[in-house]
């Protein structure tokens, strides 16, 4: 089924989003969220520097295969409390055939903090 198409942006909208890259130094469980999660800690390079984030994709990978990973981040949403959890960051991701989030990537690898442009 199609969803309807969502309202145009304008530029200045699409600026406003800090689509950042970052490296996965650490995984691990997150036991306090109420669906299967990997708390993460990221590091954005020296300008934005280490972020944490809750993410929603433990069928697809583990902490092993998280840990060196790059990942895509908007890194200026506000905090969100997870349980004990501050995630501070937004790790993106599309649904596969059956809902479980497969994280977007970068082709190559990039510098930490790179902006999406």
């Amino acid at each position: 089924m199609n969803s309807p198409s969502p309202a145009p942006l304008i530029w200045a909208e699409f600026e406003r989003v800090e689509l950042r890259v970052g490296t996965i130094l650490e995984a691990r469980p997150l036991p306090e969220a109420r669906r299967p999660a990997f708390q993460l800690l990221i590091d954005f390079g020296p300008e934005i520097g280490l972020k944490k984030s809750s993410a929603q994709i433990t069928h697809h990978y583990t902490p092993e295969t998280l840990v060196g990973r790059q990942v895509q981040a908007v890194v200026n949403f506000p905090p969100k409390q997870i349980g004990k959890f501050r995630s501070e960051v937004l790790v993106t991701g599309f649904a596969d055939a059956d809902g479980h989030i497969v994280l977007a990537a970068v082709a190559g690898p990039v510098p930490n903090g790179s902006r999406l442009i």
